[in-house]
């Protein structure tokens, strides 16, 4: 049987075996197991394999104490995993997951291994997150059948996989995976092997570009996190989301992906992150991160006080380019018992209030000719109804008229945060970054959009996929947040993505397929 026309991946005895008995390995053999399929556990430690065959039957038992398993099931499923005795067991097997150690140099000698042992129509998959898959298969003698099958931890819960072919991959071992994926009930997406694939490529931007408003003074980690679980949607902050992953790893991930991609400055992590690492703070796992944590729970830091002043007399600058996203700051005002002037011009008194998209407010200032003591701004792309409201100020701004605004806004009851000024607030920018990030891989044709979005949703539960995101905030809008922090920092790493500018100049959605495909 050929590479060109290999085994039927649909076969009811279809055998997988898997390599390495670790959390990832034995998840992979658990949904394995559920799917149907006959698996194979194998890890050199001895008793390893044993161990991870006991925990898939404690997980088994505990879906049917949940009734998310019938007992028939799990017992099926229990006994279709045996463990091999040797590795020369593994021939048995139609396809061979390696789930071991993130290291190039070792994966490749266990291929080789594999390659000699397994039949010549076995397909042979590794696990790895980061590695490129062509590196991988490089030294075999059969480069044809291996192939990239990156699940996410937890595998039983983490509904994505991603399929890597490399460069030498038969395209039937491709399309064959894309299948047994499926039969493990998992959403699988097809990938280029390319520096994160498509997961760790879009996270690319979430992190790194909050750490960099960090970086810059504009914000704390604590106001980020909540301005982006608030206003912006996302379930976990970037520096909640650090701290969990530790920042060990996750720092880790980020400079190995800078140097593949030979330094893309879009890609670039932040010295303050680097710092973190060498002084020892990964976060939950060493009991302090960007949070302290007691008892292995995070503590967070007290919400910003609000001035006890009188409110401002407000007067709201009308913007004749999102009067939509204007009017319900203007309404939430309104309710709040605030003196809200509707006239073209500011009173004497009234602290000027701006709703820019993209622009800096001591731009938008000096663009206007208004008066920077009095003058403040508020993020409106993302809403206001459910907040925290973000509200940014300049080196000028009167402290009597931030402490007035700030008092005027808090009394909708919704928090605030007071940033410093910054082109595209903070979810403008963070947002507009992770939708630029997007539309590279895109056009890199890492991947479909489709599965782009579809990547980002099931694998970092993002709440949008990017380009629908994009799509929804407008791709001339996005274009426009990145074009101003582009000028305003004279830096590529905010230069717009040629997938974007092109849909957006063409009125076209972001998901919008290149007519020819290369």
């Amino acid at each position: 049987m050929s590479l060109a026309s290999p085994f039927d991946p649909s076969r009811s005895d279809l055998v997988v075996a898997v390599v390495g008995a670790g959390a990832m390995g034995r998840g992979i053999m658990q949904v394995a197991a559920e799917g149907g399929m006959r698996v194979i556990a194998y890890d050199m430690q001895p008793g390893a394999a044993a161990k991870a065959r006991e925990f898939i039957v404690g997980m088994l038992e505990r879906g049917v104490a949940k009734r998310t398993l019938t007992a028939e099931a799990a017992a099926a499923a229990a006994a279709r995993i045996s463990v091999a005795g040797s590795i020369g067991d593994l021939k048995a097997a139609h396809l061979v997951v390696e789930a071991i150690v993130e290291r190039l140099d070792v994966k490749q000698a266990l291929f080789v291994e594999l390659d000699g042992l397994c039949p010549p129509e076995t397909i042979l998959a590794s696990n790895t997150s980061s590695l490129p898959i062509t590196a991988i298969a490089a030294k075999c003698r059969q480069p044809e059948r291996v192939a990239g099958l990156h699940f996410f931890n937890p595998v039983p819960l983490m509904k994505l996989v991603e399929v890597i072919p490399g460069i030498k991959t038969a395209p039937a071992v491709t399309d064959a995976l894309m299948v047994i994926a499926r039969r493990m009930t998992r959403e699988p997406v097809r990938c280029t092997d390319s520096p994160g694939f498509i997961v760790n490529h879009i996270g690319r931007a979430y992190v790194p570009e909050a750490a960099r408003v960090v970086s810059e003074g504009v914000a704390s980690a604590f106001g980020i996190d909540r301005i982006m679980t608030g206003a912006a949607g996302f379930k976990m902050g970037p520096f909640q989301l650090q701290d969990l992953v530790g920042a060990d790893v996750s720092v880790a991930v980020m400079e190995s992906l800078l140097a593949q991609f030979y330094g893309e400055p879009m890609y670039a992590p932040q010295s303050i992150q680097r710092l973190r690492v060498d002084g020892g703070l990964y976060g939950q796992k060493t009991g302090a991160g960007w949070y302290a944590y007691a008892e292995g729970r995070r503590v967070d830091p007290p919400m910003p006080s609000v001035p006890s002043v009188k409110p401002s007399r407000i007067w709201l600058k009308p913007s004749p380019r999102h009067p939509e996203l204007q009017a319900p700051l203007r309404a939430l005002l309104v309710q709040s018992g605030i003196d809200v002037e509707t006239g073209q011009e500011p009173s004497a008194d009234a602290a000027i209030l701006l709703t820019q998209i993209g622009y800096d407010l001591t731009t938008a200032i000096v663009d206007l000719k208004l008066d920077a003591a009095r003058t403040v701004a508020v993020d409106v792309l993302f809403g206001v109804d459910k907040g925290p409201l973000t509200m940014m100020v300049t080196p000028a701004t009167s402290p009597a008229v931030l402490a007035g605004v700030h008092a005027a806004l808090a009394a909708s009851k919704l928090p605030v945060f007071v940033i410093n000024d910054s082109p595209g607030f903070v979810a403008q920018r963070v947002v507009a970054h992770i939708i630029n990030v997007a539309c590279q891989i895109a056009q890199r044709q890492v991947a479909t959009p489709a599965d782009i979005d579809k990547s980002a949703k099931l694998g970092l539960a993002y709440p949008h996929g990017p380009l629908a995101w994009g799509d929804q905030l407008g791709p001339k809008r996005v274009l426009h947040i990145l074009d101003c922090l582009e000028s305003f920092y004279s830096e590529p790493r905010y230069r717009p993505s040629p997938w974007l500018k092109r849909r957006a100049m063409l009125g076209l959605s972001l998901l919008t397929p290149d007519a020819v495909v290369t």
